[in-house]
């Protein structure tokens, strides 16, 4: 679930990349942030996504965020758009690897069952 190691640093790199993603269109495109609270949209969902926290639900936020973002464009950079939501998807699917606050979180845990007494 929380991989270590190299895919563990892919997986944080590629969260990175999301976040990236999601920074360029809320600033790339100033049409779209019109205010404070519509760029709080952008950059919240972006730090959560650098630090590995609720990966895969900020993930399918920052989807959403980049199909609004695709149809508010009318089809202008859409191969770059694509590729950031196919990036998001894939992050989502994934999860956050182990260098994330989701692995300190809901990480490998040991349980100690008792053994069970026969009457």
């Amino acid at each position: 679930m929380f991989p270590m190691g190299t895919a563990g640093a892919a997986l944080l790199l590629l969260r990175v990349l999301v976040a990236v993603n999601l920074l360029w269109e809320g600033t790339a495109h100033w049409t779209l942030v019109t205010s404070v609270w519509i760029s709080v949209v952008f950059v919240v969902p972006a730090l959560c996504l650098c630090l590995g926290l609720l990966t895969p639900y900020v993930a399918i936020i920052g989807f959403l965020i980049q199909l609004v973002t695709a149809f508010e464009e009318r089809g202008q950079h859409g191969f770059h758009i694509a590729l950031s939501i196919l990036s998001a998807t894939v992050v989502a699917a994934l999860g956050p690897g182990a260098y994330s606050i989701d692995a300190r979180l809901f990480g490998r845990k040991v349980l100690k069952v008792p053994p069970r007494h026969r009457p």
